[in-house]
C-alpha cells in the first residue's frame, strides 16, 4: 500500500509541476502553436526579366529577407516574367491563387483597375518620397488595400525607382509636330496622355522592348531611366535620351499577394512580409539614387547617347492633356473618385511645404554651387 500512495504522489507532483509550466508559459507567451511551427512554401511571379538590375533583384532580396527573418519558417522562389506565366498576367495568378505572390507595377493592371495607376504614378504627380508620405502617412495605402480587396489581394509598395527619364527616341523633338503619328512604348496615364497628344502608345513588357525598338515596331520607349535602360542596351537602338520623366515622377512597384495566403500566415509572419516590403521599397530607391548618375555617364561618355531636354512648349501640353486624363479615371467609379481626392489633397499639401524645402534647397545649392564656378 505504501509503495501505491507513492506511485500516486509523485505523479500527483509531477502532474502540479506540467500544469505549473504550462500555466508559466502561457502567462509569459512562450507557447508554440502548431502554426507558428508551421512551414511555408510559396511562389512569387514577376512582371521582369530574371535578376534584370534594380527591378528583378528586388523581388530575390524580398524572398531572402522573408527567409531570414522567419527563420526559414517562408519561402519564396522568385520566377521572371514567362517562367510561370507572362509578365501581364501576375495580377490574375495571384488573384486567383495560381501562386502566392507578385512582383509588378499597378498601371499595367488599368484595364482591370483603372484607379490601380494612381498606385504606381500620375504624371506630373507626386515624387518618391512624396507618394512614399501619401501611402504610409495620407491614406494611400488603406484605399490600395480597398481598391484590391475585391481582387482577393493584399497590396504592399515593393520599390522605387525615383523620377525617370522622358525615354529613347530616334529622332530629335523640336516641337509637338515631332510627336504626330510616333510609336512609343509607354504604359499607364502617361501612355493615355501621349495618345491624345498625337502619339501612338504601345504597352508591350519590358523584355520586348529592345527587339521592338530595333526592328521598327516602335519609334520611341520610356522604361526607367540610366541605371536600367544601360543593362537592356536601348543606346544600341535609339541615340536621343530625353529628360524629365513627366509621365512617372515617383513610380511605386507593387508587391501583391493573395488574401486568401497571406490570412492563413501566423501574426508574426504576416508581419515579418509587410517590413521585408518597407525594407526593400527603401532599398531599392537608395540603389537608383545611386546607379543611376554613372550610368549616365556612360552612355553619354563611351556610347555617344545625345542627352535632350524636352521643349518647355511640348512639357506644357503634356501636362495640360495629363489633367484631364487623371480627372477622368477619378470619374470612372466612386472609390477611383475616393482615391483621386486623397491623392490630390496630399499633393497640395506636400507641394506647398515642398517649394519651401526640397525645392527652395535645390534651388539654393544650384546658386551657390554657380557662385563657385
Amino acid at each position: 500500500m505504501k509503495s501505491i500512495s507513492r506511485v500516486l504522489l509523485l505523479g500527483l507532483i509531477l502532474g502540479l509541476i506540467v500544469s505549473c509550466g504550462q500555466k508559466s508559459a502561457e502567462e509569459t507567451g512562450t507557447t508554440t502553436t502548431s502554426a507558428e511551427k508551421k512551414s511555408y512554401q510559396w511562389k512569387m511571379v514577376t512582371t521582369w526579366p530574371k535578376n534584370l538590375p534594380g527591378l528583378g533583384t528586388a523581388p530575390e532580396n524580398l524572398a531572402r529577407l522573408v527567409n531570414r527573418m522567419s527563420n526559414g519558417r517562408l519561402q519564396i522562389k522568385v520566377y521572371g516574367a514567362g517562367e510561370i506565366v507572362p509578365a501581364m498576367e501576375v495580377f490574375n495568378a495571384v488573384s486567383s491563387g495560381t501562386v502566392e505572390i507578385g512582383h509588378g507595377a499597378a498601371y499595367y493592371w488599368k484595364g482591370k483597375v483603372p484607379a490601380a495607376q494612381f498606385f504606381t504614378a500620375v504624371p506630373f504627380g507626386l515624387t518618391a518620397q512624396e507618394m512614399n508620405g501619401w501611402l504610409y502617412y495620407g491614406g494611400g495605402m488603406e484605399l490600395w488595400r480597398e481598391l484590391y480587396a475585391k481582387y482577393n489581394l493584399v497590396p504592399l509598395a515593393g520599390g522605387s525607382t525615383g523620377v525617370q527619364m522622358a525615354g529613347w527616341f530616334n529622332k530629335e523633338i523640336n516641337s509637338l509636330e515631332d510627336i504626330q503619328g510616333l510609336k512609343m512604348r509607354i504604359p499607364g496615364m502617361g501612355g493615355e496622355v501621349f495618345q491624345r497628344a498625337g502619339g501612338s502608345a504601345v504597352n508591350i513588357p519590358g523584355g520586348e522592348i529592345f527587339t521592338s525598338l530595333q526592328t521598327g515596331v516602335i519609334d520611341a520607349t520610356e522604361w526607367v531611366g540610366p541605371y536600367n535602360d544601360l543593362a537592356f542596351g536601348f543606346h544600341q537602338a535609339a541615340k536621343y535620351y530625353y529628360y524629365p520623366g513627366w509621365q512617372e515622377p515617383g513610380p511605386i512597384l507593387e508587391v501583391i499577394v493573395n488574401k486568401e495566403a497571406f490570412e492563413q500566415l501566423p501574426d508574426d509572419l504576416k508581419a515579418i512580409v509587410e517590413v521585408a516590403c518597407e525594407a526593400v521599397n527603401n532599398n531599392m530607391l537608395a540603389e537608383y539614387t545611386a546607379r543611376n548618375n554613372a550610368a549616365l555617364k556612360e552612355l553619354i561618355e563611351n556610347h555617344g547617347v545625345q542627352l535632350r531636354r524636352l521643349p518647355d512648349d511640348v512639357l506644357m501640353e503634356l501636362s495640360r492633356i495629363s489633367r484631364e486624363v487623371v480627372a477622368e479615371v477619378a470619374d470612372t467609379d466612386p472609390l477611383a473618385r475616393k482615391i483621386f481626392d486623397s491623392f490630390k489633397a496630399f499633393e497640395k499639401d506636400v507641394i506647398a511645404y515642398h517649394e519651401i524645402s526640397e525645392r527652395a534647397w535645390v534651388n539654393a545649392r544650384a546658386a551657390a554651387l554657380e557662385s563657385d564656378d
